[in-house]
């Protein structure tokens, strides 16, 4: 008697599957309608992502470094605002002239030596500021 009954029950599973009736439980678990957190999905808190690495200079900032390889001697065409061949050249050029690594690639110490750069690019880190022995004492007592 026992058998018939699990018999019976496994007969009514399959016909429920083989109908669809559980179709409907399985659409709805990629829907994020569940209720455990395994179910949901977290949203990003990030709106929009960093672009890597450095950035070209713009062609203002190009004809800026144009004309000071100009002033130095190094560039002798007309500054055009293009990052061509004879700008990387001239920066080889320039960095060869003042010691410095000739890459013909733009650097802090290529644009400081150019007068383009800026004051603490290529310095150590901040230090912070010295204290004296009488700014330590307490202030409103005497010594």
């Amino acid at each position: 008697m026992r058998n018939i009954r699990l018999l019976i029950a496994g007969l009514a599973l399959f016909t429920a599957v083989s109908e669809g009736a559980f179709d409907v439980c399985a659409a709805n678990l990629g829907k994020g309608t569940s209720s455990s957190p395994a179910g949901r999905r977290r949203k990003s808190r990030r709106r929009g992502r960093r672009e890597r690495g450095q950035k070209a200079p713009t062609p203002e900032r190009v004809s800026e470094i144009q004309q000071a390889l100009a002033k130095d001697g190094s560039y002798g065409s007309k500054p055009n605002g293009k990052w061509d061949a004879n700008t990387i050249e001239a920066v080889r050029k320039f960095q060869a002239a003042h010691g410095l690594n000739p890459m013909g690639k733009l650097d802090a110490p290529t644009l400081q030596k150019l007068g383009l750069g800026s004051e603490t690019a290529g310095v150590g880190a901040p230090l912070p500021p010295v204290r004296s022995a009488s700014s330590t004492a307490p202030t409103g007592q005497k010594p």
